[in-house]
């Protein structure tokens, strides 16, 4: 398997005199001259008595009462003062305020300058995304290495889930959970096989077993694949039988398409082309309109700039909802670096993001919690667990 790719995150296969001469408080304090001098001189026209009226006829009527001083001069000085107070603590409160630090892949300003959010096709009815967040476990039953699907017993991965679940419920309330398990259905191998094709489709007896287990956690199932040597225009409709299911979505891996490289999986890092991902895309489309489906989610594992070429040619269609996952280990800086990087630099439509429980920590790196990873932006919609 490859080693850990320099500087980004990689698979387990392989962030008066006091009167200031400038600055906000400036107007402030002509504003209070003036209404000192102002004030001074109304209170000295106030003080002034007047002389005392001649002696006036027993028919006389009494003088009229004095008319009041006119208000509006101290309204509109008031209103100068409260203006000249509020821009100098405005200003005073930004200037003093320090700049918020991001993390690499955290700063809503680089998002929204590659094109954050994406104008999406209007969610159809059925649609998961974005009205709701995926947590998936990830593996195969055959293997313990692969994966927490694979690695506990049936029970006790279910239970796990179902805590990871409601640790992500409890991280962003206002968005529910879907729970999910994320079937590696065509693993690809070092060995060419009868096929030639240096890849294994497990028995369809298995993935009927893994599906029925969705079912029991209230989840859905993903079907993913890794082609080896085979094309997934060969490979993809072999899985129309289960794909025809509401429940039942896709996920496909770059890392190990391999087709036409001469190279054996594990040994090189692999990549799939827009076209690809378009012909899978249209695909699935299909099934949606043929079967009267929901949308159909759509994953897309990403972790190195050449493992997706042509990004902004990938179409985007109402039925699909495509989901381009961040699926490195390492660091937490290293995992966000390559998030921001290869998810966030090329938007396509939503985002997702893996996390290791053995190869993110066994260098003594903590886990990333739901609140840290939240902080990305955008914030993923799809989270998968090995």
């Amino acid at each position: 398997m490859s080693t850990e790719a320099t500087g980004h995150a990689s698979r387990a296969s392989f962030y008066e005199n006091q009167q200031p001469k400038k600055g906000p408080f400036v107007k402030f304090y002509r504003h209070c001259a003036v209404i000192l001098a102002l004030t001074g001189t109304i209170t000295a026209c106030t003080d002034q008595k007047a002389p005392a009226p001649a002696a006036a006829p027993a028919a006389r009527q009494p003088s009229a009462a004095p008319k009041p001083i006119e208000t509006t001069a101290f309204a509109a000085i008031s209103s100068n003062i409260r203006k000249a107070a509020l821009l100098a603590n405005t200003s005073s409160a930004k200037a003093a305020a320090p700049k918020v630090k991001y993390n690499s892949g955290e700063s809503p300003d680089f998002a929204k300058n590659c094109g954050w959010p994406v104008n999406c096709p209007t969610p159809l009815p059925g649609s998961i995304l974005p009205q709701k967040r995926i947590v998936a476990y990830y593996g195969n039953p055959l293997s313990k290495k692969m994966g927490a699907l694979g690695e506990f017993p049936k029970d006790e991965m279910l239970k796990r889930l179902k805590g990871e679940v409601a640790k992500w419920q409890a991280a962003d309330p206002a968005t529910p959970v879907q729970p999910a398990l994320h079937l590696i259905a065509v693993v690809a191998q070092g060995d060419p096989g009868k096929a030639g094709k240096y890849r294994m489709v497990i028995p369809d007896k298995l993935i009927t077993q893994v599906h029925e287990w969705a079912k029991e956690a209230g989840a859905v199932l993903f079907i993913d694949i890794q082609t080896g040597h085979d094309d997934i225009r060969n490979i993809l409709p072999r899985f129309e039988w289960i794909l025809k299911n509401p429940d039942v979505h896709l996920g496909i891996d770059p890392e190990f398409n391999l087709i036409g490289s001469g190279k054996k999986p594990g040994t090189k890092i692999g990549t799939y082309d827009a076209a690809d991902i378009n012909y899978a895309s249209e695909y699935l489309r299909d099934l949606v309109r043929k079967y009267n489906l929901p949308p159909k989610v759509f994953t897309v594992h990403r972790f190195t700039r050449g493992g997706v070429t042509n990004a902004k040619e990938i179409k985007l269609r109402p039925e699909v909802q495509i989901v381009m996952h961040m699926d490195g280990w390492g660091a937490p800086w290293l995992k966000r670096d390559s998030y921001k990087d290869y998810v966030v630099a090329e938007p396509v439509q939503y985002t997702g993001f893996k996390l290791f429980y053995n190869n993110d920590t066994k260098k003594g790196n903590p886990l990333m919690t739901p609140q840290e990873v939240l902080k990305l932006n955008p914030k993923p919609l799809y989270i998968q667990y090995q």
